[in-house]
């Protein structure tokens, strides 16, 4: 059985790294996957041996929360996306907010510092200003005291941190927030300790131990860590929300309501609320909520945001209709056959969320790294100090050679960058519409040798146009046009939009048509003008007895040109014949000129 559940607590890959070894210790478990960036985990357990219960205390255990994640179903309900969206943007002010606290008092921070070298290395003098209150011995005390003050509201706005890294330190599970905390908090107490030393140097007249001590304050140091990696952290979050984005367009997709039909009456309910068996209606214009199959209508259904087949399908009772598919024109009743986390669109929007929570082979790689960084650093550092300490150097010394070493490895870009490239990946892809299997999938593209495109929609621009008009010997194109348009105006089908609308361009008048009929797998007919008009292919022509006069060869030709041609005739007698194509786009032949210039074999598929 697989379950997904929703993971609180994690901060780095190292977190994620141990929950996904703590769960995988159980028995029953077959395959866990802990996505950092989504702080979900999706695990694959025999049930017959485990229940969610223990997987969730296992989570605990390891020093981090999970809870079941809602099923598919309730995600659909009015309001959750907006929810979901409106918690990540929160997310994403209060990154924004702590990256800028941090960078506003980080700048004058380093300036403070290090300003002097800065115009030492320039050959520029310093300002008067700042030779009188921050250079010298002589304002040790000031100069180490305004950096402790600028460090505060870093420190304050990054407390996160703090508290994450030294729970999870106490918890024997240390991650990357425990390397930064330690890192951090030694920097700060170290300057902290110079601060009261370089007191101290006044205090007994020695001038060389207040010199000495004013240049080991590390309080810029600290900042630079906690305003570095709260840079990432923001980096982190925008693309979270952006994958969310990505889903929730996806959901948008499927109407968040819809019309049933409950003991005789017609009623509006959540879609979620939805039950198989149900009858629903479908008006002109709505899209489709869950999948079903028609009782009663007929019309056409845009399908391309599921299929990518842009030219609208018609439907009639006895056909499916798809979630999230739009219907163009008739009113529909249908019998729901798959609800919930069950239709076309949950399933897609689920892939996707697979997609983004599996882990590439690079990702496994960098987790089971960050399982053992931060111990491993730690343990350097502590290895560091005893070792200066047992060459002979100084409590002090040693102490800062620790220290420089928990500083310098704060940031880890393996574990944060890979999780956050898939990330992107998948999220990017979702929003243009390509749906990614697996992270693995996405790691394995650059193996690709071979494309295959379908045609319509994707080289073709995916809808119809009048791509060429024969007119028999006698008869004008106006007249020609002006018949077909009328009859076809009637018509719900997609061939029959691209005559009209090739008709009104042209400036031909089109009026009504009455007594209109269509004929299945042939044509439509009707009286324009008092004439029977007929619009359809050579079985109508031939059932209706209409001589095509040697028209048929040249329809041949365009048939082999892929055009779809329509015979037009009016009381028994052919007028000529509109064939109908979809139109190649203008980028296509560049684009996959481009792509064979990659070295791919290009494929067309249809």
């Amino acid at each position: 059985m697989k379950e997904k559940f929703d993971v609180t607590g994690m901060s780095c890959s190292a977190c994620s790294s141990h929950v996904e070894k703590s769960v995988s210790k159980l028995e029953g478990i077959k395959t866990v996957s802990v996505n950092l960036l989504t702080n979900s985990m999706q695990v694959e357990y025999d049930e017959t041996k485990l229940d969610t219960g223990k997987i969730i205390e296992a989570v605990e255990h390891a020093g981090y929360g999970a809870s079941v994640k809602e099923d598919g179903k309730a995600a659909v309900k009015a309001g959750e996306t907006e929810d979901a969206v409106s918690i990540q943007q929160k997310n994403i002010k209060n990154m924004k907010t702590r990256l800028i606290i941090s960078v506003i008092f980080l700048m004058p921070l380093m300036y403070v510092s290090m300003g002097h070298m800065i115009y030492n290395a320039l050959g520029v003098p310093m300002p008067p200003l700042t030779m009188k209150f921050f250079h010298g011995s002589e304002n040790a005390v000031i100069y180490a005291f305004t950096q402790f003050l600028l460090l505060l509201p870093i420190l304050f706005v990054n407390q996160k941190y703090f508290r994450n890294g030294f729970t999870t330190l106490a918890r024997r599970s240390p991650n990357m927030d425990s390397l930064i905390a330690m890192g951090a908090a030694a920097a700060t107490v170290y300057g902290i300790f110079a601060i009261y030393r370089i007191g101290w140097g006044f205090r007994i007249g020695d001038m060389e131990l207040v010199h000495q001590y004013s240049h080991d304050i590390y309080f810029e140091s600290a900042g630079t860590i906690l305003t570095l990696i709260t840079v990432g952290k923001y980096l982190e979050t925008k693309s979270k929300g952006k994958t969310s984005e990505a889903i929730t367009k996806l959901m948008n997709l499927a109407p968040k309501t819809v019309t049933v039909v409950r003991d005789g009456k017609e009623q509006v309910i959540d879609a979620a609320d939805v039950v198989q068996g149900d009858i629903f209606v479908i008006k002109p214009g709505e899209s489709v909520a869950v999948d079903g199959v028609i009782l009663e209508g007929k019309s056409s259904f845009d399908e391309s945001a599921i299929t990518g087949e842009s030219i609208p399908v018609l439907k009639q009772e006895g056909d499916k209709v798809i979630s999230a598919s739009i219907n163009k024109a008739g009113l529909i009743r249908a019998r729901a056959t798959r609800v919930g986390k069950d239709t076309t669109i949950a399933q897609i929007i689920s892939l996707v969320e697979e997609a983004s929570s599996s882990k590439a082979p690079i990702a496994r790689l960098a987790d089971k790294i960050a399982g053992i960084f931060v111990p491993t650093v730690i343990g350097i550092a502590i290895v560091t100090f005893i070792l200066w300490l047992a060459s002979g150097a100084d409590f002090e010394f040693a102490m800062s050679c620790g220290i420089a070493v928990l500083v310098i490895s704060c940031p880890c870009a393996l574990g944060l960058a890979t999780p956050t490239a898939i990330m992107v990946g998948t999220g990017r892809g979702a929003e243009q519409g390509i749906l990614i299997k697996s992270g693995e999938s996405l790691e394995t593209a650059h193996l690709v040798d071979t494309v295959v495109l379908d045609k319509t929609g994707t080289i073709t621009e995916g809808h119809p146009a009048v791509a060429a008009v024969r007119m028999a010997p006698g008869v004008t194109e106006a007249e020609l046009l002006g018949l077909a348009a009328s009859l076809e105006k009637a018509s719900e089908h997609p061939l029959a939009e691209a005559i009209v609308r090739y008709a009104e361009e042209a400036g031909v008048e089109v009026s009504q048509a009455t007594e209109f009929a269509a004929e299945a797998g042939q044509g439509v007919s009707g009286m324009v003008s008092g004439r029977k008009v007929l619009a359809g292919n050579q079985k109508m022509m031939d059932a209706q007895k209409v001589t095509l006069d040697g028209m048929d060869a040249e329809a041949g030709k365009l048939s082999e040109e892929g055009r779809t041609v329509l015979y037009i005739a009016a009381d028994q007698k052919l007028l000529g014949m509109i064939a109908v194509a979809d139109p190649v786009k203008k980028t296509s032949a560049e684009a996959i000129r481009e792509m064979e210039q990659m070295g791919l074999d290009v494929v067309m598929l249809t």
